[in-house]
């Protein structure tokens, strides 16, 4: 009888794991999302980006500090010296640039582009739960990582991309490796990620993207990297995200 009994629960706890709904398309972007910059912190985070380009045998380099807070951001460039003091604001999926010597800022598209193979709306947090209608196409296997495959179609033509193919990890929900496409479901570059960062938010840790690698689809020698360092939580005040405080 005991034997039976625990047979029974058995067959019922196999069951129910068996029967345990894979994640939404929504749920997946949404943690994802959390992994490169998209916060649950009220009052922001900041971090640094540190970029390298490699393109026709020659590099470049340029750092920024990225502000980020709900759906606005900010990223200034501090180095190279030249370029020191440039900077461009995002307020929701409108974007502006200034640099020192300019009357007024400059209205710029996300998808121009920023150095190498990044684009400007590479560079603040990804918003995919936000920009984008998502689908899983299926799971599969990249770099020995289990991973639902999904579908990204822009929701709006002001965002970065028209669409993306989106490999997000199953055991911590991070995306690991994105296709770029045309309207016409051409791949013209793409990206790995990798999650060496943690951050504390409210006193919780998360995993949070170390580096970002993108690469032409034409060329595999043309490549950007975005180092990503020391991210925190932080206390920025909605001022610091409205353009018309960046003349004075």
């Amino acid at each position: 009888m005991i034997f039976k009994i625990l047979l029974f629960a058995g067959l019922i706890f196999s069951n129910a794991h068996a029967a345990a709904p894979a994640p939404s398309a929504e749920e997946l972007l949404k943690s994802s999302d959390r992994g490169r910059g998209a916060t649950v912190s009220l009052e922001g985070i900041n971090w640094i980006a540190d970029i390298v380009t490699k393109e026709n045998e020659t590099t470049n380099q340029a750092v920024y500090l990225i502000k980020c807070r709900g759906n606005d951001a900010l990223a200034e460039v501090t180095s190279p010296p030249r370029q020191k003091g440039e900077i461009i604001i995002f307020n929701d999926r409108i974007l502006w640039f200034y640099k020192p010597g300019l009357k007024k800022p400059v209205s710029i598209s996300a998808r121009q582009k920023l150095m190498g193979q990044a684009a400007n709306g590479d560079i603040a947090s990804t918003q995919y739960f936000r920009d984008y209608e998502g689908k899983i196409l299926g799971e599969e296997v990249v770099d020995g990582t289990k991973t639902y495959k999904l579908e990204l179609v822009a929701r709006a033509k002001n965002v970065t991309y028209d669409k993306i193919r989106y490999w997000i990890s199953k055991s911590q929900k991070l995306g690991v490796k994105a296709e770029y496409l045309t309207v016409s479901g051409d791949v013209f570059k793409s990206a790995t990620f990798k999650y060496g960062n943690t951050i504390k938010i409210s006193g919780t840790a998360y995993p949070f993207v170390s580096e970002m690698v993108i690469r032409d689809a034409n060329n595999a020698n043309n490549e950007t990297t975005i180092h990503y360092k020391n991210p925190s939580e932080a206390s920025h005040p909605t001022s610091i995200f409205n353009v018309n405080n960046l003349v004075r």
